[in-house]
């Protein structure tokens, strides 16, 4: 046992250095932000205030929190100083949740503002700043929490559940790994959100609209179609969504405007869909799909075995 809390003890020191020595690091990171951004940026009046917080959004509150944080880590008060620290954890998701739009607002205002566009090109050749832009050091709280959540269960993991300090260290872990749930929805969300209109500008006219909420894209490929009337394979693009199953073919070559896009041929109801798998003639390399809805059935080859089963598991899923 003395061993064992020996062991402990070392490794619990250690992550504990370490997160003091990157949190400093963080810190050095932000004042460059806080100091020659935010700062001077508010005192100059360069941008309107609604600008520079949709910009900066809650930067100088996560500041003081690090700041805070690494006084409390440099007395050695590790359970009471991340306790405290995850009371203020919640700044990292709303900063997360505006991070989109701080970058779009940037931009925006860098091809707007010939003044704003000289102060940022002067303050980045700072040495301080060696060589960063302000565009890499916008995201660093996204993966400061990333790292947060890594050391707060190591600390964990090398406390003795019957110290004092176990149950607050239990705490900080619960909290930044909610945080980060949250962040990661954010990021979940915004990557579909991509997706969808990515989709929705392959497809001709505006006819089928991709853009509904709760819709969630899945995947998309070439397949086979197979005919009921003895007629020849024809090959089509399919998306498949969490609700939806959509059958394309490629708009004509020469076309003006739409020679890149596809034309939407069917869109299939999921709920109303049972997959299965019919093996046969193909089964050595490749194989067939039977979807049937009320008053269609489709069948979908693929010469790709992996390819096939691959539908099949993700057809399966969206469908249940």
């Amino acid at each position: 046992v003395e061993e064992q809390r020996a062991r402990w003890e070392r490794k619990r020191s250690r992550t504990a250095k370490e997160l003091l020595e990157t949190e400093h690091k963080y810190l050095e990171q932000l004042d460059l932000v806080v100091t020659f951004f935010v700062t001077i940026l508010k005192a100059k009046g360069t941008l309107k205030p609604a600008v520079l917080e949709t910009i900066f959004g809650p930067l100088e509150s996560i500041y003081s929190a690090s700041h805070v944080l690494s006084l409390h880590l440099e007395r050695g008060n590790l359970g009471s100083g991340l306790e405290n620290f995850c009371q203020n954890l919640e700044l990292y998701g709303h900063y997360v949740e505006n991070l989109e739009q701080a970058n779009k607002t940037l931009k925006e205002q860098l091809g707007k503002s010939k003044s704003f566009r000289r102060f940022k090109k002067l303050q980045e050749t700072r040495p301080q700043f060696q060589g960063r832009k302000l565009e890499d050091l916008l995201p660093l709280p996204l993966q400061r929490l990333h790292q947060y959540k890594h050391f707060f269960r190591d600390l964990l993991e090398n406390t003795s559940p019957d110290s004092a300090e176990y149950q607050k260290l239990a705490k900080a872990v619960k909290s930044v790994s909610e945080v980060s749930q949250w962040v990661q929805d954010i990021i979940h969300k915004r990557e579909n959100s991509l997706q969808l209109l990515r989709v929705q500008k392959l497809l001709k006219g505006q006819k089928t609209q991709l853009l509904t909420p709760g819709r969630w894209y899945i995947r998309e490929g070439w397949l086979l179609v197979v005919p009921s009337k003895g007629e020849e394979l024809k090959r089509r693009m399919f998306f498949l969504f969490s609700d939806i199953f959509i059958s394309t073919k490629p708009c004509h070559p020469l076309h003006p405007l739409n020679s890149n896009k596809l034309a939407c041929q069917a869109v299939y109801l999921l709920h109303q869909c049972i997959v299965d798998k019919v093996f046969g003639h193909t089964q050595s390399q490749g194989g067939l799909l039977s979807l049937s809805f009320p008053h269609k059935t489709l069948l979908l080859m693929s010469s790709d075995q992996q390819d096939i089963n691959d539908w099949y598991r993700s057809l399966t899923a969206a469908v249940r």
